[in-house]
């Protein structure tokens, strides 16, 4: 299913996070690919705020980004609840690419860092440096419970549930894992960034 985005946002950006609620409660494994953006799961406020401010202002859509902001906070919570597990990977181009100004970029990283000790969050980074990439870089994706993938366009969502679809998304997550580095390697990328904000 294609639907646009300025379909979706028709009455302001709030009512797209209040309605996904359901789906992310009944989700038990997430796997996010993202290559411009943090995933909404792990954004800040000041974040979210300069992001949906910036979606708001392109696509003329009503203002209530303070209410969006609001109501993706709220439905993050189910970050922190042990009965959802989330693999997430994160090309290095989202540490580097600047959302909002320094001070809400730099506690962006810092929040990622402290997610990153969390018992059912496992995050990657594809480094800049990773060798024969054999995989290349993709749109934003996230599977849920290996049944159904949301693909986030320019002008529009994808929703695919056709089973031969979703293990393309599948096996195309699986070669991109492999290229990521986790734990203390993937904390100095985020901590690298972080000291570039100066």
């Amino acid at each position: 299913m294609y639907t646009e985005w300025r379909r979706m946002h028709r009455t302001g950006l709030r009512r797209e996070q209040v309605a996904r609620r359901s789906l992310y409660e009944r989700t038990r494994m997430f796997k996010v690919y993202v290559s411009t953006v943090m995933p909404g799961f792990l954004q800040t406020p000041a974040y979210a705020k300069a992001l949906m401010s910036a979606i708001t202002a392109f696509q003329g859509t009503p203002d209530d980004v303070e209410e969006a902001v609001r109501a993706r906070m709220e439905r993050n919570r189910v970050l922190r609840s042990a009965n959802h597990q989330f693999v997430m990977l994160l090309e290095e181009s989202v540490l580097r690419y600047r959302i909002g100004d320094a001070e809400a970029m730099a506690g962006q990283l810092g929040h990622v860092l402290n997610l990153v000790a969390l018992p059912n969050v496992r995050l990657g980074v594809i480094p800049f440096s990773a060798n024969q990439r054999d995989m290349w870089t993709l749109e934003a994706f996230t599977v849920f419970d290996d049944a159904r993938v949301h693909v986030e366009l320019l002008s529009a969502q994808v929703t695919v549930t056709a089973p031969g679809e979703v293990v393309v998304y599948l096996r195309a997550f699986e070669r991109l894992a492999t290229l990521a580095v986790y734990g203390a390697e993937a904390r100095a990328l985020i901590s690298d960034a972080i000291s570039t904000l100066g």
